[in-house]
């Protein structure tokens, strides 16, 4: 099942620098000043085989002097309240603060699982003074130094101990296409979720963030069955104030882990911004199908080359994944509704196409022959055999004498060629360069 670990605290703890250390990447900007992260960053990590999503609640400061009530309470209520388990960082070096006894008084209250994580210790001297720690009445934290990595291993291991990574295989709708419907808020998600049932199945306002809770819904009708997640449910009017570019992000984290195919609404007026952007990137990480849904363009004046231009745009942001349907819907109208869910359910079978061994090799290496690897430092890079991998998404590895002298531009080479010559339109494709 899909797990999401959020990292809380007060500015300048090191959030960043641990998200950085736990996904292996360099994601989030790290710096002195405290207030650096604006942008909520999510991301992947695997760990024994098992993997979850973390996301980098930030240190969000406005020129405030209340920096807890203006921001940092906001991200931990909304932590709680959405991830599965929480990591509370604090910074050894600093000791307790009173922002720190603030955040821990909300943790202490929730029944979610609290992980209290003491920043900074980098040597024996700072492990003694972490003992401090006790005192916000959480229990017992692990020691780490989230910038040369020591600790972390235990960290994630009591991460992994205290998610739930069973799957209800018995679920009569586990065996179904699973589709999520995502996208930036008042995009108009539960407008066409309504739409696809017939039904006010969800509550749709023109108040951007009204949707809260995901609500799956089966459709099983016009000859598709699929469980279709819409991002749905009540927001309380209380909760309006809440920020909801991380709060939307967040639940289209979960409802993309749980899919097969996504459909990413877009809003002809604006484009493509940034949080689309977010969530592509989300969608991309976790090797989902894609098609995108440019919503609202009754709106749009346009002309027989207005639909051709806005498709180029939107493959130039999402590049280099290009392969996946575009379609310009109208929600409000049903205009061309039932044709994403076409193209949804056409991207879901390109997911499970599977190429024999045999025509696979057939065919690409008359592509290898025609193109083959460039030399490098006078080596000539053969690659001899190619087959697909069992995998959940499509995977081919390539067999070659010299795989690491195989670059990007040319496994792109490859995979175009496999685009070229079967159909994984909306699908992901991973290339691996193995020794033979």
């Amino acid at each position: 099942m899909s797990n999401i670990i959020a990292i809380v605290g007060r500015p300048n703890v090191g959030k960043s620098t641990l998200f950085n250390r736990l996904t292996e990447s360099r994601d989030a900007i790290v710096n002195e000043e405290s207030g650096v992260t604006r942008d909520r960053q999510y991301g992947k990590v695997t760990w024994n085989g098992k993997d979850f999503s973390v996301a980098d609640t930030g240190g969000y400061v406005v020129n405030s002097e209340d920096v807890f009530e203006d921001e940092i309470r906001k991200q931990v209520l909304i932590a709680i309240e959405e991830a599965d388990a929480i990591l509370f960082v604090v910074d050894v070096t600093t000791g307790i603060t009173d922002m720190d006894e603030a955040v821990a008084n909300i943790l202490r209250r929730t029944e979610k699982k609290v992980i209290l994580v003491v920043n900074k210790v980098d040597n024996t001297n700072l492990q003694n003074d972490a003992f401090e720690f006790y005192n916000l009445g959480l229990g017992d934290f692990y020691n780490i130094s989230s910038a040369n990595g020591s600790g972390t291993g235990d960290l994630l291991d009591a991460i992994t101990n205290s998610l739930d990574f069973t799957e209800d295989e018995n679920d009569e709708l586990s065996n179904l296409p699973h589709f999520a419907i995502v996208g930036r808020p008042n995009v108009g998600k539960s407008s066409l979720t309504n739409a696809f049932i017939g039904e006010d199945r969800n509550i749709v306002t023109d108040v951007a963030g009204t949707t809260r809770d995901a609500i799956d819904t089966r459709f099983n009708k016009f000859g598709f069955d699929f469980v279709l997640t819409d991002t749905a449910g009540l927001r309380k009017k209380a909760k309006v104030n809440e920020d909801l570019e991380f709060y939307s992000t967040l639940r289209s984290v979960r409802a993309i882990e749980s899919a097969d195919v996504c459909l990413l609404l877009i809003d002809a007026e604006r484009g493509v911004e940034q949080q689309d952007m977010s969530i592509f990137n989300v969608i991309s990480k976790n090797k989902k199908g894609l098609v995108v849904c440019i919503n609202k363009w009754d709106l749009i004046e346009k002309d027989n080359k207005t639909a051709k231009e806005y498709e180029e745009k939107v493959r130039q942001r999402f590049a280099p994944f290009v392969d996946f349907p575009i379609i310009f819907t109208s929600v409000l109208n049903k205009q061309r509704i039932h044709k994403a869910l076409e193209a949804a359910m056409e991207v879901y079978e390109n997911r499970k196409r599977q190429i024999t061994t045999s025509k696979l090799n057939e065919v690409m290496q008359e592509a290898i022959d025609r193109n083959g690897p460039p030399s490098v430092k006078g080596k000539y890079i053969k690659i001899k055999y190619i087959t697909q991998l069992k995998t959940a998404t499509p995977a081919f590895a390539f067999f070659a004498n010299l795989p690491q002298y195989i670059k990007e531009p040319y496994k792109r080479y490859l995979e175009n060629q496999i685009r070229k010559n079967w159909n994984f339109t909306g699908s992901p494709i991973q290339i691996f360069i193995r020794k033979k």
